[in-house]
């Protein structure tokens, strides 16, 4: 077993894949935390990455995919040949499944598919028709699920005789149904242990169990988990039809991606997660898409200076105190853009309670903005000894800090209402109009006093 390269553990599987080695390869990568396995295989060429996946056969090529990021998981397939990417596809938990084909072209997803088994190509197409973030797009198929009017010990046969399909299931619970397969009942497999041979399922199961719809949002599902410690929660159809199960690890991988696409919408990254090891091209449509909209919210800011460059030119100590209105007011704003976007996520607002957030962010605003205008007009005291301008800038900051607050509260419902990212467009709108409302108040009040600024 070569030694591992810490700094460098793509020199070991570079070696390993010149030798042709699978199960030399296959330790190496179990010896690797995830974090080093996706570097390492990050560092190997498109050619290196494909005999990796080839080499080592499907399961433990599967685990490899599960280890590492869904967006470097999806490079890694996307390339390979259909029947190698099924192999491999086809080990992996149905829902992992979906969202690795959801993102590939539709004809490579389908190139897939169709080399896939018939099972599980039914199931995979099923799951692609939910939206990733839901209940049905985060259920896994792999359940286990019995006739209410069957004795526990066929029950306990069919365990036994289908131990090593069943060997990958996460199961904590059986799911008894009716002869339409809707869900009557849960049984816990230690109820199922210590039960008599004999005894029919629906006659201890629990009855009415909790569950959810195909539709639940993740952010409904985070909140029943919070509640319910429980290992898993049945998915229903409209029809009440037993059609998976979610699990609470599903719920927070997919609360963490919504968090983290969130973070990189707001930092001007769009299209999807960005690694340094994707094709540069890729990396920097994806950045200046976002860079070049900016340019426009920039060029409306600054033609306010532009119209007041007369009063600018006049009283230059204005120039001065913009930066520090705009930035201290965007400041305010997303405080508010943050507090209401949190509040969404929690379902503690809807879109349509503006007035509610207005009425809370009003007297904030008032409050903040006394003290920073306050605070701003003493320091124009201090420095110019000019009553007029400490009044202009601190006046200014007050009224933009009100509105700020008031519209980095509103805004994030607004997008949501019109089906936009808040998280994506609430801090650049932000920006731009409480610049453009900082530099109005200020060249706009210093204009009418402009004769006392002199």
């Amino acid at each position: 077993m070569p030694e591992i390269i810490l700094d460098k553990p793509w020199e070991n599987i570079k070696d390993i894949l010149a030798e042709n080695d699978a199960e030399k390869l296959k330790q190496f990568l179990t010896d690797l935390s995830p974090a080093e396995t996706a570097r390492g295989i990050s560092r190997l060429t498109s050619e290196e990455q494909q005999k990796l996946l080839i080499l080592l056969n499907p399961e433990d090529a599967a685990d490899i995919l599960e280890e590492v990021p869904d967006t470097q998981a999806i490079d890694l397939i996307e390339d390979l040949p259909a029947q190698n990417a099924a192999a491999i596809v086809d080990e992996i938990p149905s829902d992992k499944q979906a969202d690795l084909l959801g993102e590939l072209d539709k004809e490579d997803a389908e190139a897939i598919l169709r080399e896939m088994s018939p099972e599980e190509s039914e199931d995979v197409r099923n799951l692609l028709t939910f939206d990733p973030e839901t209940a049905g797009g985060l259920m896994i198929t792999e359940y286990l699920a019995y006739p209410k009017n069957i004795r526990v010990r066929d029950t306990l046969n069919d365990l036994q005789t289908n131990r090593e399909k069943y060997a990958d299931y996460t199961v904590q619970y059986l799911y008894v149904l009716d002869k339409k397969e809707r869900l009557v009942g849960v049984l816990r497999m230690h109820d199922l242990l210590f039960a008599p041979d004999d005894a029919l399922l629906h006659s201890f199961m629990i009855i009415n169990p909790l569950k959810v719809n195909t539709d639940t949002t993740v952010d409904e599902l985070r909140q029943f988990f919070d509640e319910h410690k429980l290992w898993g929660i049945p998915v229903v159809s409209l029809d009440g039809r037993l059609v998976g199960v979610v699990l609470p690890d599903a719920v927070n991988e997919a609360s963490c991606k919504k968090a983290d696409q969130q973070f990189l919408d707001s930092s001007g990254i769009v299209g999807g997660e960005e690694f340094r090891s994707m094709p540069i091209l890729v990396r920097s449509g994806r950045r200046f898409s976002w860079l070049s909209i900016n340019i426009i919210l920039n060029v409306i800011a600054a033609s306010i200076i532009a119209y007041y460059q007369d009063t600018l030119a006049a009283a230059i100590t204005l120039a001065v105190f913009l930066p520090m209105i705009s930035d201290m007011s965007g400041c305010s704003g997303n405080q508010a853009v943050a507090v209401s976007l949190r509040e969404l996520t929690l379902g503690l607002i809807r879109p349509n309670e503006l007035l509610r957030v207005i009425g809370k962010e009003v007297l904030l605003g008032l409050i903040n903005g006394l003290a920073l205008g306050f605070l701003l007009g003493s320091i124009a005291m201090l420095w110019k000894g000019n009553i007029y301008l400490s009044l202009v800038v601190g006046i200014a900051l007050m009224v933009n800090t009100i509105l700020s607050v008031i519209l980095g509260g509103c805004l994030p419902l607004l997008l949501r209402k019109v089906k936009l990212d808040p998280a994506l467009v609430s801090s650049p709108v932000l920006t731009t109009v409480t610049d453009m409302c900082g530099f109005f108040l200020v060249l706009s009040f210093g204009t009418l006093v402009l004769p006392k600024l002199l």
